[in-house]
């Protein structure tokens, strides 16, 4: 027998019971805006974890890359994201794919609060931050500079 729930209801404006709303990052080293972070599920007989995160309009995520995939399947919302070198319109019910070592971020820019889930390891490398370099690379290309400039 375990202690682990077996149903969470979930509340109209995305909470769930028992599910303690923290900040997106802990320590605040990364550039992020108006993001909050939902531990929904976590098992290490999975070894994975279900995250939701939740964006006000004109916020985002830190822009990133690290060792470990994860899945992002939007549920409430639109804005944009940047995989690799591609930036996406993003709705309700999109699964986002982001493969290890690949750039990424997402953005609310709909007007309206964004949330999605993210399928993750429970065990993950830390995120690394782009440098000069990188950015300077991801922002030849003008849709990518557009997309980080908004």
């Amino acid at each position: 027998m375990t202690d682990r729930p077996i149903h969470r209801k979930a509340t109209p404006d995305y909470r769930w019971d028992k599910v303690d709303l923290l900040p997106y990052k802990e320590d605040g080293s990364a550039p992020f805006k108006s993001i909050t972070r939902q531990t929904l599920f976590a098992d290490p007989a999975l070894a994975g974890e279900l995250r939701y995160f939740e964006m006000a309009d004109g916020g985002f995520s830190t822009l990133e890359r690290h060792q470990h995939m994860h899945a992002v399947l939007i549920l409430r919302g639109r804005g944009h994201c940047l995989v690799g070198d591609d930036v996406r319109a993003i709705e309700p019910r999109d699964l986002i794919t982001i493969p290890p070592m690949t750039w990424h971020q997402f953005r609310a820019t709909g007007g309206e609060p964004l949330g999605f889930l993210c399928m993750v390891n429970a065990a993950r490398d830390k995120p690394q931050l782009p440098t000069a370099a990188d950015l300077a690379r991801l922002k030849a290309d003008p849709k990518i500079a557009a997309f980080l400039e908004s």
